[in-house]
């Protein structure tokens, strides 16, 4: 089955509701192209140079989409993070906002939008929060969310995790239903310079029980490009 025909199945499969996230890395720009040319919004990317690249090649259609730092952001990469980038959904600490606060302005943008990521498994090879690091979590998290919602020149929008990649999605639910909480949690601050409209978890491995445990962003790249050759 073609990328295009892949995608447009996903999409009348999940609810209207739902973004999907184009995950692109070490994807061509042929088979962006088609993505996009079905309908993709937004796409994701781990890496900076990476993403810079493939929206020179895209030329008009890289403005056609918002794009999202879905990878580990270097302090040192923000500036060209931020020429690329809508949506950076990898914020790890108070010091990452910050940097990324301190350069929005040098960038000549009012605001960029981040998502704070939850490293909800605690796994030691992936990045992210992790709860087995900072107990009792929640509230940390929430000091955390207090702490950036102080900042000038980003919007926190939302929480993102990948959660435990197992062979049945059904193990990782536990994970998903303790971030969607975090989630309701921080939502229910109404704190300033937060709105949080987005809960990004899910792959292409995990998204069905994501989106049954509220997820209403996943990130799918397998699922509609195919096995990485």
């Amino acid at each position: 089955m073609s990328i295009s025909r892949n995608y447009v199945k996903i999409r009348e499969e999940i609810p209207k509701d739902v973004t999907i996230v184009l995950s692109v890395k070490t994807r061509t720009v042929e088979q962006i192209e088609e993505a996009v040319d079905a309908g993709v919004t937004d796409i994701g990317q781990n890496y900076v140079q990476e993403a810079g690249q493939m929206y020179s090649a895209l030329q008009k259609k890289a403005a056609k989409v918002r794009w999202h730092m879905i990878g580990h952001l270097q302090t040192n990469k923000i500036n060209k993070a931020l020429r690329i980038f809508d949506v950076i959904q990898t914020v790890d600490s108070l010091e990452k906002a910050a940097a990324i606060d301190k350069r929005v302005e040098k960038a000549r943008k009012k605001i960029v939008s981040v998502y704070v990521e939850i490293n909800i498994g605690s796994e030691f090879s992936k990045a992210g929060i992790k709860p087995a690091e900072h107990e009792p979590f929640e509230e940390y998290i929430e000091k955390l969310i207090r702490d950036v919602s102080e900042l000038e020149h980003i919007r926190l929008e939302g929480l993102m995790t990948m959660g435990p990649r197992f062979g049945d999605p059904e193990e990782v639910r536990p994970y998903f239903k303790r971030t969607r909480r975090i989630f309701e949690r921080i939502k229910g601050l109404d704190l300033p310079n937060v709105d949080m409209k987005y809960l990004s978890m899910g792959m292409t491995n995990s998204y069905g029980v994501a989106i049954e445990e509220g997820s209403n962003m996943v990130r799918i790249g397998t699922a509609i490009f195919g096995k990485r050759g």
